[in-house]
């Protein structure tokens, strides 16, 4: 992580490994799917008596679902980052704030990673019971359901102050990469899961799907020990 790309990289890595893990988020990306299917279905049959071009109507509208609702998410974490630059941006810079937030954020992925292994066998995209609930506008459910989730807010105390504070190293660009980075782990995410429900199951199973977090794992405590070992660099100097 010693240049734009690197960061970039490694942000985008580490943020699909968080992105990937069960939650509302992804909850309601397979719950808002399959409702916008069903009810494109419907609205087409009752206003038309046929079904000629309604599959294809209705996963485009399931297809959008992930993108819009990584729009809201985005909203949301472009203030947070704003927010954490202008009222810790100098501090993050210290060696010994750094060095804190490498320790703590490199134990949290490590703690993560090991949490993502042991859950491998449970984990599922069958969303039996997503389906269910009020209906709402994708945006509003990604900034919601990401304020609602433990996981979001942990990880951004810790790896997300982590990344923050080696970002700033190289000024806004640094930052800019990272944000851009993290945002892009997030559309590619939770639009591959749109876009394989709305055709079907046929792009993304739940073996592929135990194998990407299984690859996601392994780079995150790779990632946490890095951070720890930069966190103590960090300390010492």
């Amino acid at each position: 992580m010693d240049s734009l790309g690197g960061i970039a990289i490694t942000s985008f890595l580490v943020g699909l490994s968080g992105a990937m893990m069960p939650g509302p988020v992804l909850t309601v990306t397979i719950g808002e799917t399959a409702r916008r299917l069903r009810g494109e279905e419907r609205r087409e049959r009752s206003a038309t008596g046929a079904i000629e071009g309604t599959e294809r109507r209705a996963q485009i509208r399931g297809a959008l679902v992930g993108p819009l609702i990584v729009c809201g998410h985005a909203v949301l974490e472009v203030l947070l980052v704003m927010g954490v630059v202008l009222g810790l941006g100098k501090l993050l810079v210290l060696g010994p704030v750094k060095g804190v937030i490498g320790l703590v954020g490199g134990a949290a992925l490590v703690w993560m990673g090991m949490g993502m292994l042991r859950s491998l066998k449970a984990l599922t995209l069958s969303g039996r019971d997503a389906g269910a609930g009020r209906r709402q506008h994708p945006v509003l459910a990604g900034i919601l359901t990401s304020l609602s989730n433990p996981y979001w807010v942990m990880w951004w105390a810790t790896i997300g102050l982590g990344y923050i504070a080696v970002s700033m190293q190289f000024g806004f660009l640094g930052l800019l990469s990272f944000y851009v980075g993290h945002i892009l782990s997030d559309l590619a995410w939770y639009s591959s899961i749109s876009v394989a429900l709305a055709m079907g199951h046929r792009l993304l199973t739940d073996r592929v799907y135990r194998g990407m977090v299984a690859v996601c794992a392994c780079f995150l405590l790779g990632f946490g020990f890095y951070f720890g070992y930069d966190g103590v660099k960090s300390l010492v100097a």
